[in-house]
């Protein structure tokens, strides 16, 4: 069962805007992304199911993360169908995240009042998800995309809140296009997590590179 509710998600996802997307088979390696994030500041995390028993993975996570990062918010992401969704929602998760839009996915979330993240193409697919409970969208590819297509929908849907994965960088010049674009948090993924950093275990290295991805979209969120 989520530990956290739909506002609080939605609240931490916003006042980060933040929300780091990692995948690693090894329990123990994810164990030390996932606390080296919550040392820098990360408040919302996506462990992204993209491999093989990733749900074992997730479940431990979620143990795991109720004792040592008792803030974090931990959902999964790269979700396709209801099923899944499921059997995540019964291991704890906080969220869902899928790269598309399923409609049948939205009712298994909504019944756990849970937060449902459809990837989205079209203002059309934005529409619909918003009409059946998204309170957010993500944008995806964000690198296709662009941050021109968040700001022309956010122009007659002002009300829309937008994650954007893809092209997501910690970097002043790219976070600002997106922030003034209109987004209310972003998804970043392999730009936090180096192989060379992973594969040596410089867990505070992360922890710096989390620092410093807050801090510049906090820099260009206040201008």
């Amino acid at each position: 069962m989520a530990r956290f509710s739909k506002m609080q998600v939605m609240c931490a996802a916003k006042e980060t805007g933040i929300v780091p997307v990692f995948y690693h088979g090894n329990l123990e390696i994810a164990k030390e992304v996932v606390k080296a994030c919550y040392e820098g500041g990360i408040r919302v995390f996506e462990f992204t199911n993209r491999g093989d028993f990733a749900h074992e993975v997730f479940g431990e996570l979620v143990k795991f993360a109720a004792k040592e990062c008792p803030d974090l918010i931990l959902g999964v992401g790269s979700v396709v169908d209801p099923g899944t969704a499921a059997m995540y929602l019964q291991l704890g998760a906080n969220f869902i995240v899928g790269p598309l839009f399923n409609p049948e996915i939205a009712p298994v979330c909504n019944r756990r009042l849970v937060p449902y993240m459809p990837g989205c193409g079209t203002v059309s697919e934005v529409g619909k998800a918003q009409e059946l409970g998204c309170d957010v969208t993500k944008v995806f590819p964000g690198d296709v995309l662009g941050p021109k297509f968040v700001k022309g929908l956010r122009a007659p849907m002002p009300w829309s809140n937008i994650m954007v994965t893809g092209g997501v960088k910690p970097e002043e010049e790219n976070l600002k296009g997106w922030f003034d674009a209109g987004v209310t948090c972003v998804g970043m993924g392999s730009n936090l997590f180096p192989k060379d950093v992973i594969a040596a275990k410089e867990w505070g290295k992360i922890t710096e590179l989390c620092k410093d991805a807050l801090a510049i979209a906090k820099k260009v969120r206040n201008k």
